[in-house]
């Protein structure tokens, strides 16, 4: 059985985000997530998170290795006070050319600087799925559909087959919106993404899904709990809450994806 986490846009008010996680570990709800983009810094959501709930496990998802170097993410990690036991450090490539490569090259300088800290690879192609089975901590998934993930999961469990290991947890964020406009709001967010760089452009091409179908678009709770758990590939489905980043409108998306409730 799949838990569930929660994830956030990075730069989250810390007076909403500390109070999100805790109403989210009183839901249920295994892991509270970030993204990290160049206007804000994904760990430090996740230090907001941290002050808001003591036990929930915190990731950030992704942190791209071509504006972060290794010693700067352990920087700030230690800066923030982040406890390296409950992290989950999200990296792909950001914008390179060529993406297996560098993060191969990236896996034992992180290694190295992040001692303790459980490291997650982005992955969306095949052969970046199979790397990720082999050598990292986990392995998550950003804009699948259920049967899309499943295939990619099989990638990743082939991976270790192959490196002799068992299989790591994939995570995976599913972009979700609630409400009579949440057809409106994953066309947006989904329709940013799809051009945003050759790599999605890809992605996008691969999954031959009609635009603004890519996630949960949901009338209510339970139809966005059914559509959630259409995501049996994922250990962890990270609901990416599109909604208006206050603590109604998050704290309202995280009760009716909350975990345990269909």
């Amino acid at each position: 059985m799949n838990s569930r986490g929660f994830g956030v846009a990075a730069g989250l008010d810390p007076g909403v985000a500390a109070p999100l996680a805790a109403r989210c570990r009183e839901l249920g709800y295994s892991s509270i997530w970030s993204n990290d983009h160049p206007c804000a810094k994904g760990l430090e959501t996740l230090a907001s998170f941290a002050e808001g709930a003591a036990e929930i496990e915190l990731g950030v998802a992704v942190i791209a290795v071509d504006r972060h170097s290794p010693p700067q993410i352990a920087a700030d990690v230690d800066r923030l006070g982040l406890d390296r036991g409950r992290l989950w450090v999200g990296l792909g490539s950001g914008f390179t050319e060529k993406p297996l490569t560098t993060m191969r090259e990236a896996l034992p300088k992180l290694r190295d600087a992040l001692p303790g800290v459980r490291l997650v690879l982005a992955a969306m192609g095949p052969k970046m799925c199979a790397f990720g089975g082999a050598e990292w901590d986990g392995v998550f998934f950003n804009w699948m559909t259920p049967g899309f993930a499943a295939g990619a999961r099989e990638r990743v469990e082939a991976g270790a087959r192959e490196a002799g290991r068992e299989a790591p947890p994939v995570f995976g964020y599913v972009r979700t919106a609630v409400g009579p406009d949440a057809g409106e709001r994953l066309a947006k967010e989904e329709g940013f993404y799809r051009d945003l760089s050759v790599g999605y452009r890809k992605h996008f091409d691969r999954l031959a899904e009609p635009e603004g179908t890519v996630g949960v678009a949901a009338p209510d709770a339970a139809a966005a709990r059914k559509g959630l758990s259409a995501y049996e590939a994922l250990d962890t489905i990270v609901v990416r809450g599109l909604a208006s980043a206050s603590l109604e409108a998050m704290g309202s998306l995280a009760d009716a994806a909350a975990p345990g409730s269909g």
